[in-house]
Order: C-alpha cells, then sequence, then structure tokens
C-alpha cells in the first residue's frame, strides 16, 4: 500500500518544469476553494426561499455537524497514526508552504468531503452535493500535485468523512430536532436586529 501511495503521489506531483500559471490555479484550488464550506453555511441558513428555509436549515446542521465530527475524528487519527508529508521525508517537489505535521487524513480532505457527502445524502437535490464534490476532488488533486499531501491522505479522509456520515445519520432521530431548535435560538438571538430589518430570513 506504502509502494502504491508513492507511485501514485510521484505520478500526481508537479515537477520544477509545471508551468507557473498551473500552479498559481493549483494553488488557488489547494487554499481558496475550501471557502465554499463558510459561505454555503451562512448564504443558506441566512437568505433564501422562507418556504424552503427551515429544511435547508436541517441540511446545514446536519452538514456543519457531520464536518465537526470528521475534523474530530480526523485530529485523533492523526495523532494515533501519525505519519509525514511527502517533503517530510523529500519525496517529489512542494510547491506550497506547509508544516511539517502529519499528514493523514488531509484535513481539507476532511472538511470538503464531509460537506459533500451531507448534502448528497440529506438534500432533497443532489446539485449542491455534486458540486461540492467536484470541489473535493479538485482540492485533494491540487494538494497532492503541490506536495505537501499523499493520495491516501485523500482517499482516508473520504472513509473518515463517510463514517461521519453514518454517525450523524444514527443520532440525528434522537438529537437533531433539539439541535436545529437551539441553533435557531441563538440566531435569532444573535441576529434579533437584522432578522426585524429584513435584511435576513427569520
Amino acid at each position: 500500500m506504502e509502494e502504491f501511495n508513492r507511485t501514485f503521489f510521484l505520478w500526481i506531483n508537479a515537477t520544477p518544469h509545471a508551468p507557473q500559471a498551473w500552479l498559481m490555479f493549483a494553488r488557488f484550488i489547494a487554499k481558496d476553494v475550501i471557502l465554499v464550506i463558510p459561505l454555503t453555511i451562512v448564504a443558506g441558513w441566512l437568505w433564501g426561499n422562507a418556504a424552503r428555509l427551515p429544511a435547508r436549515r436541517v441540511i446545514i446542521s446536519q452538514a456543519t455537524l457531520t464536518l465537526i465530527i470528521t475534523l474530530l475524528l480526523a485530529q485523533i487519527i492523526g495523532w494515533l497514526l501519525p505519519h509525514p508529508r511527502p517533503f517530510a521525508i523529500g519525496l517529489g517537489h512542494q510547491f506550497l508552504p506547509h508544516a511539517p505535521d502529519s499528514s493523514y487524513p488531509s484535513d481539507h480532505g476532511c472538511a470538503i468531503f464531509s460537506f459533500a457527502l451531507a448534502f448528497l445524502l440529506w438534500s432533497p437535490s443532489k446539485w449542491p452535493g455534486l458540486a461540492l464534490l467536484l470541489c473535493g476532488l479538485a482540492i485533494a488533486w491540487s494538494r497532492v500535485y503541490l506536495g505537501v499531501h499523499w493520495p491516501l491522505d485523500m482517499i482516508g479522509a473520504f472513509l473518515v468523512s463517510l463514517a461521519s456520515c453514518g454517525l450523524v445519520q444514527l443520532l440525528w432521530p434522537s438529537y437533531g430536532n433539539a439541535l436545529v431548535a437551539a441553533l435557531q435560538r441563538l440566531y435569532r438571538r444573535l441576529f434579533g436586529y437584522a432578522i426585524r430589518r429584513g435584511w435576513v430570513q427569520n
């Protein structure tokens, strides 16, 4: 498995001859596309069709809970099973500054894949989940291409995200309604003025 990981990494990883424009594009994907997550949370919670908003807020709550659980599991796995990044062992070429901490599983991969899978599993419309999944695949490619992750870091992130979705699916019938109600109360308390002014939805 480790040999496959290294071979696949070297096949994807950029070389010093890679075009600068392509490297800049990969850096944008690796660093900035992840912002689609907070933008989706904020826009999906604050604005939209009033009739569809309650159901959308439930999905956003499920996706955010899945994201939190996935990142917690990733931290535990990284602590229990530390794995060096490619540049830490002198393999390949690094084109993105990064601390030499444990690479497995990828935090970026965990974040985007957990959010994408949550929307694919629980949203009536599959288009948001598919769009997020495409973002996830792009982020996974870019971070391997730039030399800061292994391919198996991304595969592991996908599997941890899938496990987190399963855990949320089990917990949601017992605790989901109470969680959403608590978030709604907190939201109305914090955004009361903006709600009254009509800047955001109730």
